[in-house]
């Protein structure tokens, strides 16, 4: 089974632009409510990804810093403490499964390293109960 079987697609993925700013990721994860979201540059590439962490320390360790400024601060200019490996679409689901002991989600790239789209945890595990289950080891 190959990865674009579980591919949540770009369209239906929430992103940030690498223009956005912190107020705009801080207001994306309120509303979505999720605690990591990726981020993608202006030719499409996925460059990391952005947690409540990354803003929670950047908001911490600033001077001066209060919400209320958030919009001033670039999301570029918020250190990211989380590395997320990124799996090419052609790529086997073995790759997944070791990448989704450490992440939300992992990151879809095509063979030109465009962002693409997620696959989330929740769906490997899901794929992984359905195969115990349908060995009859409960």
């Amino acid at each position: 089974m190959i990865i674009a079987f579980f591919l949540t697609p770009k369209q239906d993925v929430i992103w940030l632009s690498e223009e956005a700013t912190m107020r705009q990721a801080l207001e994306k994860m309120e509303y979505h409510r999720y605690s990591a979201i990726p981020l993608i540059d202006e030719e499409g590439r996925y460059t990391g990804t952005i947690t409540e962490g990354d803003l929670l320390w950047k908001l911490k360790n600033t001077k001066g810093l209060k919400f209320e400024n958030t919009n001033r601060i670039m999301i570029t200019e918020v250190p990211q403490h989380m590395n997320n490996k990124v799996v090419r679409i052609n790529e086997k689901i073995d790759s997944l499964i070791d990448l989704a002991k450490t992440q939300n989600f992992v990151p879809v790239v095509d063979d030109n390293g465009v962002f693409i789209g997620i696959v989330k945890r929740g769906d490997i595990i899901e794929y992984c109960a359905q195969l115990i289950n349908a060995r009859g080891e409960n």
